[in-house]
């Protein structure tokens, strides 16, 4: 793996873009080639067999663009095809979902945090990989760091909720406006979420609308900026392997792809990057 080499990271649709938004404001040398699978969302309401079956097809296609690192930037794949992606790229670039480092900061921080709800599509909650996951890391440091388990809880209350009409109300642009507050106001205050000091957005797409999400909380509850803690994983990565590419005029063009046009991608795309992407339709299907 070359330093040069690109970034590639995927979704269903527009939520990877805030990942990758929050990868472009941080390591602004990096070329970033990101494919929206717009043919096929949501995925969060697809078998995890369809999951898996279109994470390698995209991920496959990401191998031939040669890039150094693949992140699933689908919290939907990272829960249903992260092992069978690792598999499939074995040792031709590195694999890395946006669960784990959400996870580890969320545990790592339990001093503070005592009670933290998820929320993410039926997908993700369905496979409680957040909360298997929690639990081994938690006892994972409990164990193994004497330094720091006095302010680590081994006990960490977790509540999950399912909250699939988000993915396409943001797809679909319904956000900032009396809909997307009233789909928000109906999720959030079910009884599952009562009492939680922190929340994991455990979609890529929710960073969105995290500002209508904390101001439901009255900005009491810290709502967890995944993205930006996803990109700094990243960037930890690439640091700690001599994988940083240094020379920023040298990069190459950051590339987006979807497997099919939906009006709603190309606005967030810009307002995110503020400047004008130049989107490409790819059927790798075929």
């Amino acid at each position: 793996m070359a330093k040069s080499s690109p970034i590639g990271l995927f979704d269903s649709g527009v939520g990877g873009l805030t990942v990758a938004h929050a990868l472009h404001t941080l390591l602004p040398s990096e070329q970033l080639i990101y494919f929206g699978d717009t043919a096929h969302l949501p995925y969060g309401d697809k078998s995890r067999e369809a999951i898996i079956q279109y994470s390698l097809g995209i991920t496959d296609f990401l191998l031939k663009q040669k890039c150094k690192v693949i992140l699933i930037a689908c919290n939907s794949a990272s829960a249903n095809a992260f092992e069978e992606v690792k598999e499939f790229v074995g040792k031709r670039a590195v694999v890395m979902n946006v669960i784990d480092p959400v996870v580890t900061q969320v545990c790592v921080d339990t001093g503070s945090v005592r009670s933290v709800g998820i929320i993410g599509t039926k997908a993700t909650i369905d496979s409680r990989t957040y909360e298997r996951k929690i639990k081994e890391t938690l006892a994972t440091l409990v164990a193994n760091s004497s330094e720091i388990s006095a302010v680590i809880s081994p006990v960490l209350q977790v509540s999950s909720l399912a909250t699939p009409l988000f993915v396409p109300m943001i797809e679909e642009g319904f956000v900032f406006d009396d809909i997307s507050n009233a789909i928000i106001r109906a999720y959030l205050s079910r009884r599952e979420l009562i009492g939680i000091d922190s929340l994991i957005l455990g979609c890529t797409h929710y960073p969105i609308i995290r500002n209508q999400i904390s101001r439901y909380f009255n900005f009491k509850v810290n709502v967890l900026d995944t993205a930006q803690i996803v990109a700094q994983d990243v960037q930890k990565f690439l640091s700690e392997n001599d994988l940083l590419n240094s020379d920023h005029k040298g990069k190459g063009e950051n590339q987006f792809y979807v497997s099919d046009f939906t009006p709603y991608f190309e606005v967030i795309a810009n307002m995110f990057f503020n400047e004008k992407i130049h989107l490409e339709k790819l059927n790798i299907w075929k």
